[in-house]
């Protein structure tokens, strides 16, 4: 992590964000209880928080330059009790442009930290964040969560644009299992909508990494398998045919392969991290390297006794075929 500029010295804890004298329920625009909470501090230590927090807000985007400090003022404060990285989300708005900004303060674990780099690594993705001891700062993730496009938005996509969702959705299922991301449920993930001349363009990113090779189950690593994401499978189901659908997967595993050769040393450093970690039970490493054997054939998966071990070697099968084709042509 030092080596990529993500440990910052400034010193700020989650925990100093615990210390809110009282809070208040964060509503939707219908009214409906977000599970989110507007906390406020008391005077004293406002002014000491909102200083370190417009501080941290320029270390994430504009290494640390205090010339912009005086024009920046923190609007909101909001602490999740929903999930369990219960993050503070963090509103700074710039008042001579009224433009906000928003990141969030966590606690620090190994798979949320893993998850990140292979984000940024292997994904099409840029992601900014920073570490200090055991607190995690992450920049905020633009898009729709992907529970309310579904239940708000799906429907009134044209039918051109809900083929490319679906195609999406085969490709971000792909992602998720070569990268060992678990847990992409609707509202684990965002739907990006990008417009691009006449037509409106869909990308699905991921938004929450704590699940990173943990789970046992390979189903947890695949989107398709969630009921919260039925009504994307019905999508896939209705607008692509077989073949169609194992062209993306081959796409996604291609594009995975180049990113893996191109960021070869920093892939490579971070998988030793991972294999001499434990990030992991012995019965979930167990049973995840059996079922990806089933799955692939490659008996590689049995030696593993590492869930970084387990990543390497599915990554490093990938690598290998899209080596293999590209040779043969």
């Amino acid at each position: 992590m030092e080596n990529n500029n993500r440990v910052t010295g400034f010193r700020f804890h989650y925990d100093d964000l615990l210390r809110f004298s009282g809070y208040t329920s964060v509503l939707d625009k219908d009214g409906q209880d977000t599970l989110w909470l507007s906390v406020y501090y008391s005077e004293f230590e406002h002014a000491e928080i909102e200083a370190n927090l417009n501080k941290i807000y320029t270390l994430l985007h504009s290494d640390g330059d205090e010339d912009v400090l005086p024009f920046l003022t923190v609007d909101s404060i909001h602490y999740c009790t929903f999930g369990n990285s219960k993050p503070f989300r963090i509103r700074v708005r710039n008042i001579l442009n009224d433009n906000y900004t928003n990141f969030y303060i966590k606690k620090a674990d190994a798979s949320r930290l893993y998850g990140l780099e292979l984000e940024d690594i292997l994904s099409f993705n840029r992601i900014n964040f920073l570490i200090y001891e055991d607190t995690l700062i992450e920049e905020h993730i633009l898009g729709i969560p992907g529970d309310i496009f579904i239940k708000e938005h799906l429907e009134n996509c044209s039918d051109q644009e809900k083929s490319q969702i679906a195609k999406e959705f085969v490709k971000f299922n792909e992602r998720c299992m070569l990268g060992l991301l678990g847990d992409m449920r609707s509202y684990n993930y965002v739907i990006i909508p990008t417009h691009d001349f006449d037509q409106v363009v869909y990308r699905i990113r991921a938004i929450d990494f704590d699940q990173q090779s943990y789970e046992g189950q390979l189903k947890i690593y695949l989107p398709q398998y969630f009921k919260e994401n039925q009504k994307m499978v019905e999508l896939v189901n209705e607008k692509l045919k077989p073949s169609s659908v194992e062209q993306y997967r081959k796409e996604v595993r291609s594009a995975i392969a180049k990113r893996a050769l191109a960021s070869q040393l920093r892939l490579q450093q971070l998988l030793d991290i991972m294999k001499n970690d434990r990030i992991s039970t012995v019965d979930y490493i167990t049973q995840l390297k059996t079922a990806l054997q089933k799955l692939t054939y490659n008996t590689q998966f049995l030696k593993c006794e590492s869930m970084g071990e387990i990543l390497e070697t599915g990554l490093r099968f990938v690598v290998r075929n899209y080596q293999h084709t590209n040779i043969r042509r």
